[in-house]
């Protein structure tokens, strides 16, 4: 960690955008100079984005179907791409699904353990979120002491079987495909989930009973692609009080006005839509539905959402950029960072005059520079 101050850009601070000196030392932000100066004029430095749900980190640690032999090199590589788009705090989301493959227990367990192995080596702060499919009751009975032994402090609960196609017995498109990836036998497969279908009405006591332990283990919980008023405020009364991706405008609205928080996805922001027809992230923020963005599947859309939202007019860019810094900060209760104010951690990121991400740094460690501004620092 470096002492030093930046002066001559333009930094984005809770009043807004300000030509102003910001001062760091020992990884966090100072109130008086500290250390060497760093001119920075024509750069702007926003706080460093806090992403609070991505998955885009699944072919960093298999890029090809069964090639998971070198995980911790996997989390390395990952991280290289976060810091590059500018991310200081990151939310791995790692499932554990019937879809098996990249989602399966068993390389969810091998993805979980590598970030624990690699916790020393990555500049920027990687924090595990496990995504669990609901009708895999069998897993029940051992969750609670996995999470504890994967050191996962989030878990968000998805339902992606396709019930009505199974409650008609009717086999669901590209079953064969995700059988084989999966590694089973097609008709077994489509068993497996004609089985989970026909259970389903074990799960809500049981969801209420693991929520309830979950809570007590101090876990974070979450939903995910909320459909209704109904399911949200049967997720609120398990304590799950993050409403991820909603996928009507409906249950975006029952989440905000009953106290939850609300994280959309960036691509569906930067793209103007969502790709599967859900509710646009859009008119979710314009309605004031929204608490942060997250990368979902692509890590450089956060930065370029919160942008998109700037130069359009709908917010202006102390609002656009609290989506994806101090709002992603206040879901996840971490009240040490999502500011450029004192005291707390020097998490930042550079922006060139054509708004490419030139420097990022997490904690006052530099976790990516690139091109002309590292002359700027080594001079």
């Amino acid at each position: 960690m470096i002492a030093i101050d930046l002066v001559g850009g333009d930094v984005l601070m809770p009043s807004g955008l300000e030509k102003t000196r910001l001062s760091m030392a020992e990884g966090v932000i100072a109130d008086r100079p500290k250390g060497r100066t760093v001119d920075l004029s024509g750069y702007r430095i926003l706080p460093g984005i806090i992403d609070v749900h991505g998955d885009g980190f699944e072919r960093h640690m298999a890029p090809r179907r069964g090639a998971m032999k070198q995980m911790n090199e996997g989390i390395v590589a990952a991280e290289a791409e976060i810091a590059a788009n500018g991310i200081t705090t990151a939310v791995m989301a790692q499932f554990v699904s019937w879809e098996g493959g990249l989602r399966s227990l068993e390389f969810a367990d091998q993805v979980f353990n590598a970030m624990i192995a690699t916790r020393g080596d990555v500049v920027t702060d990687l924090r595990p979120q496990l995504r669990f499919e609901t009708h895999m009751l069998d897993l029940y009975a051992d969750l609670p002491a996995r999470i504890t032994d994967w050191q996962v402090g989030y878990v968000v609960f998805n339902d992606h079987l396709p019930h009505d196609r199974l409650a008609e017995g009717r086999k669901p498109p590209r079953l064969t495909g995700q059988a084989l990836k999966a590694g089973r036998n097609p008709d077994v497969h489509f068993q497996m989930l004609l089985d989970m279908h026909a259970r389903g009405g074990e799960v809500p006591p049981a969801l209420d009973t693991l929520c309830a332990t979950l809570n007590t283990q101090g876990v974070q919980l979450g939903s995910h692609d909320d459909q209704t008023a109904e399911e949200r405020a049967t997720w609120r009364a398990r304590g799950a009080q993050v409403a991820e991706f909603p996928e009507t405008p409906e249950a975006a609205e029952a989440a905000h006005h009953g106290g939850d928080l609300v994280v959309l996805g960036s691509p569906n922001v930067v793209r103007g839509g969502s790709h599967k027809g859900n509710a646009s992230a859009l008119d979710l923020i314009a309605m004031g539905l929204c608490d942060a963005i997250a990368s979902d599947y692509h890590y450089p859309s956060p930065r370029r959402a919160a942008l998109m939202l700037a130069k359009s007019g709908l917010m202006d860019l102390l609002g656009a950029w609290a989506l994806v810094s101090s709002g992603p900060a206040a879901v996840l209760g971490l009240t040490d960072r999502g500011t450029l104010e004192p005291g707390k951690r020097a998490d930042l990121v550079i922006l060139d005059d054509r708004d490419r991400v030139a420097a990022t740094m997490s904690g006052g460690r530099v976790s990516y520079m690139s091109g002309d501004i590292a002359q700027r620092f080594v001079a």
